[in-house]
């Protein structure tokens, strides 16, 4: 308690500068995941992709981030076992920031896309573990997380299988294939934003007081899908979409691809945004609270005005200066993408969040957009895997976890160390 009052300040401030080293890596690494097979592709060059990426991404954290969250991150570790000694929990979320921000930075440096989320949890874990005790940590939760490892990817996989080869098998495998685009496009447009409205309203809006209901939520999403059917339809006829045809860089076929993984990776960024920014904000807004409340701990606290912009800003500062090192593995490591071979990785990818929300599987966005473009590596067939790619972002899931944990342990005494 002596640590709280006599260097409270000082921990928000240092809790800051972690947090936002946090963020950084959330840019860097997760943040790629969405636009990397728009830039895989050809369809916006890397700079356009930063761009657009920053805009959804930082509306997402600013604007949907939440004005209450939850200080525990993702309920990994029971706060009531910290009530006699706050300092341990402040220095504990510390030194999971940092350690979290510093193993993000190192997979990003190696083009490594792994998931900020279980990257903070394993951190978590590893200081609660190492002060109060194995039995402050839900272990259930974690076993879901291992569980979701092999679980999304295999998911994502096979929707976008389904999704490759339905285009294949409609479109580009027939006599026509710019007719048939035109005939089936309206429906894959339907469907996109069909997905999309759910992702963004179940993920994106879920923290902004918009309390839809499922059944009014799935209304809303039908309805703008129906218009997106109709518009789409007079579109893909009109001339100004055959002037985009013999002025752009695709066919008409892929071009309709394009429009629709633009779309759905503008909405993954948001979504993520929205979500993923806790990551950073979540430990950060735990210290704030336990300085505040002079050592009491709360399970829920308001949030203080500047840690939302502090996050959004870390999340774009990440995305420019290491962001392509990520969107490089996405959009090429893996296998040669098309934009129909994106856009259906990116769908499957928005497929399997929808359905992981209504699940409440502990998802990583990051596995789940790589299973899907190795369903579409698959469908091709196995030569156009890059299996020794496959090989290390695997390997960086699996080490994850524990290295959050071990790196976060040694910062944790550190830290002690230097205030105590």
């Amino acid at each position: 308690m002596e640590i709280i009052q006599e260097y409270g300040t000082l921990l928000v401030l240092v809790t800051a500068v972690f947090g936002f080293f946090m963020a950084f890596g959330v840019g860097a690494n997760d943040v790629s995941n969405a636009m990397g097979t728009s830039v895989g592709s050809g369809t916006i060059t890397a700079k356009q992709a930063i761009f657009i990426a920053m805009i959804f991404e930082s509306a997402g954290a600013y604007l949907a981030g939440g004005e209450v969250t939850e200080t525990i991150k993702s309920g990994v570790i029971n706060p009531m076992e910290f009530v006699a000694n706050p300092e341990i929990l402040a220095l504990g979320m510390m030194a999971a920031l940092f350690s979290s921000g510093l193993w993000l930075l190192i997979a990003s440096k190696m083009g490594w896309p792994v998931s900020t989320t279980h990257t903070i949890i394993g951190a978590i874990v590893g200081f609660a573990c190492v002060t109060v005790g194995k039995q402050a940590v839900d272990w259930s939760e974690i076993r879901n997380i291992v569980g979701s490892w092999f679980i999304t990817p295999v998911i994502a996989g096979i929707v976008a299988y389904g999704i490759f080869f339905s285009t294949q098998k409609l479109i580009f495998d027939t006599e026509k294939p710019l007719e048939n685009a035109q005939k089936f496009g309206p429906y894959y447009m339907g469907c996109t934003i069909l997905i999309l409205s759910l992702v963004t309203m179940t993920k994106g809006l879920k923290h902004v007081g918009l309390h839809l209901t499922g059944f009014e939520t799935a209304i809303i999403s039908t309805i703008l899908a129906g218009i997106s059917v109709v518009a789409s339809y007079f579109y893909f006829r009109s001339e100004k979409f055959a002037q985009t045809i013999r002025s752009g860089t695709f066919g008409g076929v892929e071009k309709i691809f394009s429009i629709l993984m633009l779309l759905t990776a503008c909405a993954m960024a948001f979504a993520h945004g929205s979500n993923d920014v806790a990551n950073a904000i979540g430990p950060l807004s735990a210290v704030v609270s336990i300085v505040d409340n002079g050592g009491e701990i709360m399970a829920r606290s308001p949030l203080a005005w500047w840690i939302l912009p502090l996050g959004a800003a870390g999340i774009a500062l990440g995305l420019i200066v290491m962001g392509y090192k990520v969107m490089a593995t996405i959009g090429t490591g893996i296998t040669d993408l098309t934009p129909s071979r994106g856009f259906a990785a990116q769908f499957a990818t928005a497929i399997t969040v929808v359905l992981a929300s209504g699940t409440g599987l502990p998802i990583s966005t990051t596995q789940t957009l790589v299973g899907a473009i190795l369903g579409i590596g698959f469908a091709r067939g196995i030569a156009a895997l890059n299996l020794s790619v496959i090989r290390n972002i695997v390997a960086s899931w699996i080490i994850t976890l524990p290295v959050g944990a071990f790196l976060a342990v040694i910062i944790f005494y550190i830290l002690k160390a230097i205030f105590t």
